[in-house]
């Protein structure tokens, strides 16, 4: 262990330098004798003051006490960088320990954390029964392929204004299909024959004689 003093407005004696030692030969058998420790004694009008800096290889430990007099001011620090020594060291090994706990895995560890596939599927099929409880069951249809669509059934409407009820000549009928507006007309002329009138895209009337 490395250990620095600096006496910022004091003096440190062999007393204070001895008791330190001892303190920290005690930190060093916790965390061990690779670490650095830096011990900085003031003194300012009445008030005394003991700072200890302890660096790890991973982490750094401070402590500042602070009373009337040196001897007891470095007690107190001594006291509690001791303290926190001891803590970082349960750390450090817990972490060790579950690290290794993980990877060897013994009882109680990960490995009986994780369940087989078997367990994992029959748990599966448990929760998908529960939630089918209650539900209503929707009937399905099953089409075959190829499948075939119905036609749609035509929509048929029965209309007499497209008929003439009296006997007309042609030209009679073209001027009533017109007055209608109508693109179909069927009538019958003089001598009881039917006829059927019908407007093309054109536009021009076709005559159809019915036999």
């Amino acid at each position: 262990m490395e250990i620095e003093y600096t006496g910022r407005q004091t003096t440190i004696t062999k007393k204070l330098k001895t008791m330190a030692d001892a303190g920290l030969d005690r930190v060093a058998k916790i965390v061990g004798s690779a670490c650095s420790v830096h011990v900085i004694l003031t003194t300012e009008k009445y008030r005394q003051s003991a700072e200890i800096t302890l660096k790890t290889r991973t982490d750094k430990l401070v402590v500042k006490c602070e009373g009337t007099e040196m001897v007891v001011v470095l007690h107190d620090a001594l006291s509690k960088i001791e303290q926190q020594a001891i803590r970082h060291k349960q750390k450090t090994t817990t972490i060790k320990r579950h690290s290794k706990a993980g990877a060897k895995g013994p009882k109680g560890t990960l490995e009986e954390v994780v369940e087989p596939v078997e367990t994992v599927k029959v748990s599966l099929k448990k929760a998908a029964a529960k939630s089918s409880i209650g539900r209503k069951a929707v009937p399905m249809l099953v089409h075959s392929f190829p499948s075939r669509s119905p036609l749609p059934e035509p929509h048929v409407v029965r209309s007499s204004d497209s008929v003439a009820l009296r006997p007309m000549s042609l030209e009679e009928a073209v001027k009533e299909a017109a007055f209608r507006d109508r693109d179909v007309f069927v009538f019958r002329d003089h001598l009881g024959q039917a006829m059927v009138l019908h407007r093309k895209r054109d536009g021009k009337m076709e005559l159809i004689e019915i036999p």
